[in-house]
């Protein structure tokens, strides 16, 4: 009796071959675009070209493979064509299986060289230094807020945020231990911890709480200590052999942190960008509404806005402000040549494509 699968098996074979054929066409098509790229000195990762790229192929698709899919097949597709033009190398705060390192991956792919840090500054430092093309650093949580370090370093630094990363988080509970009774202790990073405390304290309320410098870090801890448990990602328990004793156990489901790319270029305009801007005012009477009325004016939205202490001189702030619109854009411009009457200084620290 013949095998019914037999002929279907053959089908997809014969398309897996011709898939493959595209690719290595595909892949000569990008050795040429590497080789334009460079004699016109354009940089080769263009975040809204890879963007562009996602959308068309997802809204061109008639089914039935899985619309939340072809981004992640096209992204290792691009990530390792990307690779042939150059190794592009990016650095993330780590250690490796941090929510970073995650949004990292989702970002830049898997053929890209990820190098992980001990710290924010050390990411800004490796860019800033060449040694690194790109980093990847948290800036905000949907639940937590602002990641200070971030926003401090971009007092310091003349880098540019070349796109935003938004990634959901799920924190599990991980442990070697078989079961919740037998956890001593709780490692996480603090505002992993923030983010679950209501089931902390009404599933292990006696269990002291330990801070540490990542989630990923909380699960090296747990995987060396059968007493202890981690909060962290799914990832980081099976990068370090820990079993899943509850998932998704962060009190607000709806969980997002922002990622930004960073890198020395300041990117071209592309449908839809975004601009970041830092800024320093002194207190006095009337000045928010000043300093907001050059983008009410032309009608340009504000997606946040965000102010910090100015550490050497009291009473002073720095604001970061998020603008729909490219810098290069009139309005944004004028906007932003009106706002500088009433600051001290002004300082673009990017434009780049805005996630949906």
């Amino acid at each position: 009796m013949s095998d019914p699968l037999q002929p279907l098996r053959v089908k997809i074979d014969a398309i897996d071959d011709h898939i493959m054929q595209l690719l290595n066409e595909r892949a000569q098509i990008v050795i040429e675009v590497g080789k334009a790229k460079a004699n016109n000195s354009k940089s080769f990762y263009v975040p809204s070209r890879e963007q562009a790229i996602y959308e068309r192929l997802i809204n061109n698709s008639p089914g039935p493979f899985p619309a939340d899919a072809i981004q992640r097949v096209f992204r290792e597709i691009i990530s390792a064509s990307l690779s042939l033009e150059q190794t592009m190398k990016v650095a993330f705060l780590g250690p490796q299986a941090t929510f970073t390192h995650v949004a990292a991956m989702q970002q830049f792919g898997l053929s890209a060289q990820l190098v992980a840090q001990k710290s924010i500054p050390a990411v800004f430092d490796e860019v800033a230094r060449g040694r690194a093309h790109y980093g990847v650093v948290p800036v905000e949580n949907s639940n937590e807020g602002v990641v200070t370090h971030t926003l401090d370093m971009f007092m310091e630094s003349d880098l540019k945020i070349n796109a935003e990363i938004l990634q959901e988080i799920s924190h599990d509970l991980l442990s070697l231990a078989s079961s919740v009774t037998g956890i001593k202790r709780v490692y996480s990073h603090p505002q992993a911890l923030a983010q679950c405390r209501k089931w902390l304290e009404e599933n292990l309320p006696d269990i002291p709480l330990i801070d540490v410098a990542s989630t990923a870090a909380a699960a090296q801890l747990a995987a060396d200590d059968s007493s202890a448990a981690a909060i962290a990602s799914a990832m980081a328990g099976a990068q370090y052999g820990l079993r899943q004793l509850k998932a998704n156990i962060a009190d607000n489901p709806c969980n997002f942190t922002r990622f930004l790319v960073i890198s020395k270029q300041l990117l071209e305009p592309s449908k839809l960008d975004k601009t970041s801007l830092m800024f320093c005012i002194k207190d006095e009477p009337g000045i928010l509404l000043r300093m907001l009325e050059p983008f009410g004016k032309r009608g340009i939205n504000l997606s946040k806005i965000e102010s910090r202490p100015l550490k050497k001189r009291a009473w002073e702030y720095i604001f970061f402000l998020d603008v729909e619109g490219h810098i290069d854009n009139e309005n944004v411009h004028d906007a932003v040549e009106d706002l500088a009457q009433y600051c001290q200084f002004v300082k673009v620290l990017g434009s780049y494509p805005k996630k949906a």
